[in-house]
């Protein structure tokens, strides 16, 4: 239950923030890097910053910690990592390019509908 309230608060911190398709996949099955990943696109290197600035917040609000930060400073993409879940953020360029949803395809893509906003 707590992973899963890590997922809920991010995903509402990205949603505040209009995070461009969100998408949770579950990977615990596949790996042992995390249990989910995280994805989402922002409009510009402001948004993408703002983004991760939010999630950062939001989750250290609710008792989260940030383990470790990669890319902040390239306004290409930034990764969150929190163990349990890593949340990245990248530009739509970027994201195209990693294709991150195919890669880990074999994962189970989480319904977040009810968690966004209208």
């Amino acid at each position: 239950m707590i992973i899963e309230k890590m997922v809920e608060t991010a995903v509402k911190a990205l949603d505040s923030k209009k995070a461009v398709d969100i998408k949770v996949i579950k990977i615990d099955d596949l790996t042992t890097l995390a249990d989910y990943f995280i994805i989402c696109n922002g409009t510009s290197t402001t948004q993408i910053r703002a983004l991760a600035d939010e999630c950062e917040f939001k989750l250290e609000e609710a008792g989260f910690k940030l383990l470790h930060r990669e890319g902040k400073d390239s306004g290409n993409w930034i990764l969150l990592d929190y163990k349990d879940i890593v949340i990245h953020i990248y530009n739509r360029e970027t994201r195209e390019h990693y294709d991150l949803e195919r890669f880990w395809a074999d994962g189970k893509e989480i319904d977040i509908t009810g968690l966004l906003g209208e």
